[in-house]
């Protein structure tokens, strides 16, 4: 192709041609640079400047487990240990009438026989003493322990709870299993029988949850002291 004569045409193709070279070298190294990095937005009227990753990213996201459930020193959770329960069961009463709140001792840590915890609260008060239940329930159990002596098993409303009474001198008359037993209702004496000692009248008064009314002595020992100091 031979070039125009006139000078002011030759400049203007050659700075046509110059522009268009100049586009043409921006078109490139534009496709290089997405082919390098996928994830550039080309944003358009009404987008969003969120960036959104790659299948690759999304999957290799979804695949890791949260921190919270990494096992490690630094964000194992530390036990909660609480004097109550959440769970534990409200609104009891002291299960051995006349005795106040102040007047208990807190039995449930202490070491027993045979290498044992007590697990439970023991109540002093005088020989013969009523023994009220605690709340209202079924007696599940009466029964002879070489251990607890003349004892009784109730359950809570819910049957996700068992109160235990022991060392009893007697049930209260007529006392038999099935009765639903109401709160502040007599259900025996305070006695010093099973291996307390003799002359050492109390109630043995233990709390339990259970899984399962039917297994009802199998259970989770709560500690009834500040559960009966409300």
């Amino acid at each position: 192709m031979k070039w125009p004569r006139r000078r002011r045409v030759r400049i203007l193709l050659v700075s046509i041609a110059i522009v268009a070279a100049v586009a043409a070298l921006v078109v490139m190294l534009s496709a290089i640079s997405n082919r390098r990095n996928p994830n550039i937005l080309t944003l358009q009227k009404g987008t969003s400047a969120t960036p959104v990753p790659s299948q690759t990213q999304t999957k290799s996201t979804e695949s890791q487990p949260t921190p919270a459930l990494i096992a490690s020193p630094e964000n194992r959770m530390t036990p909660f240990v609480s004097t109550v329960s959440p769970g534990s069961p409200a609104g009891l009463i002291i299960p051995v009438l006349g005795v106040r709140p102040e007047q208990l001792r807190d039995t449930f840590a202490e070491a027993r026989s045979e290498g044992r915890v007590h697990d439970a609260i023991d109540i002093a008060a005088a020989r013969g003493t009523p023994v009220i239940a605690v709340a209202d329930g079924p007696i599940v159990k009466l029964f002879q322990s070489e251990r607890g002596g003349i004892t009784i098993y109730q359950l809570s409303t819910d049957g996700k709870f068992v109160y235990y009474y022991a060392h009893l001198e007697r049930y209260a008359d007529g006392l038999a299993e099935g009765h639903f037993a109401k709160q502040g209702e007599t259900i025996a004496y305070v006695g010093d029988t099973g291996n307390a000692s003799p002359g050492n009248y109390h109630l043995h008064f233990s709390v339990a949850e259970i899984s399962d009314p039917k297994n009802f002595w199998h259970g989770i020992n709560i500690n009834p002291y500040p559960l009966l100091r409300k």
